[in-house]
Formats: C-alpha cells, sequence, structure tokens
C-alpha cells in the first residue's frame, strides 16, 4: 500500500489519503471505509448496522488510485487504500414489486409477471462480481428464468438485500428482489411444513416463555453481555 507524502512522527501511525464525496482525507492505514469516515468525522445516521458483514446497510461504491474500474463493496469489510474515491449508498432505489404472497403460484410465471425484467439478463456475470457475500448470483439469475424457485432460494439464502447486484446491472435487473420473492414463496408453498415450528409457535402462545423473557428484559447489558457469550453456538 503506498504512504502518504505527509512526514510522520516516530509512534504515529502512518496515514493514506482517501477521497470521501470528494472531500480529500488523511485516515491511518489499515481501517476500514466506515472506520476511515468515522476517524474524518463523519456520522453515520444511515449506512451502519451490525458492522459484520451481515446486514448490508453500508454498500460502498469506490475507485482505486490508478485503476480505470469501479468497484463496489461493504464499508465495514473494506479496507480504505491511498487514493481511494468512495461514497456510500445506504439505500439503492432498486424497483420492488408489491405483492401479496396469497394466492401467488410458486413458478416462473409470477416471476416474470412481477419482474418482467428477468428475461432482459444478458448473462455479463457483473452481479456476481458485485456481490460482497461472494454469491453466484448470474447462476441465481439463471435458476430464476428457469422457475427453480426452490434453486433461487437454496443458493440466494445468505444474500443480505445490500442492493450492490442491482446497481453494477447493465440491463436494470433487480436480482436481491427476484431472490427474496422466490424464498417467500419457496417457504410458503414448496417447503415442507415443519412440525417442531408449529410446536414452538403454540409454546409461545400458550405463555411458556414468558416468566424466561420477563427475566431478560430486566437483564442489565452486562448481564446481557455475559448471557450472550455463554450461549450454544450451533456447529
Amino acid at each position: 500500500m503506498a504512504q502518504s507524502e505527509d512526514v510522520v512522527e516516530e509512534g504515529v501511525p502512518e496515514t493514506v489519503s482517501i477521497y470521501i464525496m470528494g472531500k480529500r482525507h488523511e485516515v491511518p492505514v489499515g481501517l476500514t471505509i466506515m472506520k476511515a469516515m468515522e476517524y474524518a468525522k463523519y456520522r453515520l445516521v444511515r449506512g451502519a448496522g451490525c458492522r459484520g458483514g451481515f446486514c448490508g446497510a453500508c454498500g460502498t461504491v469506490y475507485r482505486k488510485e490508478g485503476d480505470y474500474r469501479l468497484h463496489v463493496g461493504l464499508a465495514c469489510q473494506t479496507v480504505a487504500e491511498e487514493g481511494m474515491y468512495l461514497t456510500m449508498i445506504p439505500f439503492y432505489p432498486a424497483n420492488r414489486a408489491h405483492h401479496d404472497l396469497e394466492g401467488l403460484d410458486p413458478d416462473l410465471g409470477t416471476l416474470m409477471r412481477l419482474y418482467p425484467e428477468l428475461s432482459r439478463c444478458v448473462g455479463c456475470n457483473t452481479c456476481t462480481k458485485a456481490c460482497p457475500q461472494d454469491l453466484d448470483v448470474m447462476d441465481i439469475m439463471a435458476r430464476a428464468m428457469r422457475g427453480d424457485i426452490a434453486g433461487v432460494a437454496d443458493e440466494s439464502f445468505d444474500c443480505i438485500m445490500c442492493g450492490l447486484c442491482a446497481s453494477r446491472c447493465p440491463s436494470e435487473q433487480v436480482p436481491q428482489h427476484v431472490a427474496i420473492l422466490a424464498r417467500r414463496l419457496y417457504a410458503k408453498y414448496v417447503a415442507p411444513p415443519t412440525g417442531h415450528l408449529q410446536d414452538r409457535l403454540r409454546e409461545i402462545e400458550e405463555g411458556k416463555f414468558d416468566d424466561e423473557l420477563e427475566h431478560i428484559m430486566n437483564m442489565d447489558t452486562e448481564e446481557l453481555q455475559e448471557l450472550y457469550n455463554a450461549r450454544d453456538i450451533e456447529q
């Protein structure tokens, strides 16, 4: 990574020059874009969620010094580099079809009626290159165009709805919205009923967990942290 031209004193972290929405800032080497923005005194009212790469709220567009290409990534996961020009897009204005799952069929006809742009996919793979989850988005869209609801639901399970795939699509697809529709159709009409879920819902309605929930609600922050850290984690 290139060093800043500024002379730094011993013990002071090296810095890199980045441009946030066109304004130059010097930030310490190694910070993520999100931390670099906060170091530069930006207050993230929107675009900061889990900070762990799971919520998709911090979508960012940037260019790197000496590179003509436009890049996208999550601000909480992407490290700031010397000469980087960036701006955050915590919400991308992709079209989302309004629908009621009741009465919909889990098939290609439903997907095409709600998202007719599916037929315009040119198979360029730009969506896959833009995905911060490394999902094969082009394959997911190909499955959608075949009406493979179960396949779309399975392959898009880790989608975090950041919208970066849609931001780069030359044929104006909205893969994230197509995928979540397929997951909902799959859950309602295709997946077999889960008996244990029905049992748990009944137990909740009967008040089985009321005392435990009340106890958790009355815990202070330190107790909640201890409980969280001691939880059983599924392997």
